[in-house]
């Protein structure tokens, strides 16, 4: 009887230990900085997202002139509602609203660096790679095609060449050669100094009209790199067609939109969450009607929520089914996996396809993040970027 009622016991603390630890190590993946307010700690409690024994309590860090509320706050973890375990500092969602994306936008970035496209001997060959990014010429800076001319007419036989690969920087000696035609020195590459896609537009600030969009980095050619920016351009684009996606054939929209037509606004920054900047026009980008606030991952659940796409020529909410929500210790543009449960959109496109990344993720009225990848075995399951790395 006393065995029997030890090993109860065993098995109760066992079940208690299981129930704290688990969610005390989900806690672990939780870092400082991300968005969050009231109403974000709110759904995470009620749905015990840290365990039924953890809740969260969310205080303003700091006070703004005039006792107007800060922009920074602290979240507090407490193990039984009393005993704090865990705090971490977060930034608080502001009231300000956003028009809600879903508009295919063309993208013109003047990259801060040359991009190598081919290479035409030996020496480079063996030196560079196609997507390099060629950023320096015996220490003088590449912004454009004709920087490089002018670093190599100094007549020397070998010059230090710096690159970006894989998001790192190189250094290289290469030797250059004497165009036959022109008597110019070489270096033995085709190069190219901008790049232009297409993405869709996620959120648009309504008072400063900064925007974000795509969710995931312009790269070069070889996908190595993320392109830096020196300048760059968004401009309304057309839809002329869908290629539908299928298992191990990623479809695709097609846009068209041409670098002459008036610029839209500016690009400022591509990172490895999409691109940024500020547009000086709006008409025919936005629906001024439709506006909503950003949504922390805290307040990110499992189950119903919708994307946004004008994608059928009007701007419209299709089901998805969030079936992972991921709380990263380091920042990540696939934070979520979703599956799309509308059959208009799957017999529209047959689910996720290029051109999309960048589209809304809406849930409880907020704008959560924004397709990023669509998954190769299957284009109705997909990745989404939390807005909080976004923003």
């Amino acid at each position: 009887m006393r065995h029997r009622f030890s090993l109860i016991i065993m098995t109760l603390m066992l079940c208690l230990t299981f129930l704290i630890l688990s969610p005390v190590q989900l806690l672990n993946s939780i870092e400082d900085g991300f968005l969050a307010d009231y109403e974000d700690v709110e759904i995470a409690n009620e749905n015990n997202t840290f365990g039924h024994f953890i809740k969260a309590e969310l205080k303003d860090k700091d006070k703004g002139v005039s006792g107007q509320k800060g922009q920074e706050g602290e979240i507090v973890f407490k193990l039984f509602g009393f005993i704090p375990i865990k705090k971490v500092s977060v930034k608080l969602v502001s009231d300000e609203q956003y028009y809600v994306g879903g508009v295919p936008i063309g993208l013109e970035i003047n990259t801060e660096g040359a991009i190598v496209v081919s290479r035409q001997n030996e020496e480079t060959l063996e030196k560079l790679k196609e997507g390099d990014i060629i950023t320096e010429i015996d220490d003088k800076p590449v912004e454009s095609l004709d920087n490089i001319s002018e670093a190599l007419q100094n007549g020397k036989d070998e010059v230090e060449v710096k690159v970006l690969r894989k998001n790192k920087t190189l250094k290289t000696l290469i030797k250059t050669y004497k165009d036959d035609d022109t008597g110019r020195l070489r270096l033995g590459v085709l190069v190219k100094d901008n790049v232009a896609g297409v993405g869709t537009l996620t959120f648009v600030n309504t008072k400063s009209h900064e925007y974000g969009a795509l969710g995931h980095p312009i790269v070069d050619g070889s996908g190595e790199n993320i392109v830096p920016v020196s300048s760059g351009e968004v401009f309304q684009c057309s839809l002329i067609g869908i290629n539908k996606g299928k298992r191990n054939s990623p479809g695709e929209l097609r846009c068209v939109f041409s670098s002459n037509a008036e610029s839209k606004g500016d690009i400022k920054k591509n990172n490895k969450f999409g691109v940024s900047g500020i547009l000086q026009d709006v008409e025919g980008l936005v629906d001024e009607n439709l506006t909503a606030k950003l949504g922390g991952r805290l307040g990110v659940t499992l189950g119903e929520a919708k994307i946004v796409s004008s994608i059928s020529g009007i701007r419209e909410e299709y089901d998805i089914e969030i079936i992972k929500a991921n709380y990263q210790k380091s920042a990540d543009d696939k934070s979520l996996i979703f599956r799309v449960k509308d059959k208009r959109l799957i017999e529209l496109t047959g689910g996720i396809v290029q051109g999309m990344s960048g589209s809304p993720i809406m849930q409880n009225g907020k704008i959560i993040g924004a397709v990023t990848h669509v998954f190769m075995s299957d284009p109705t399951k997909g990745y989404g970027v939390y807005v909080d790395w976004m923003v």
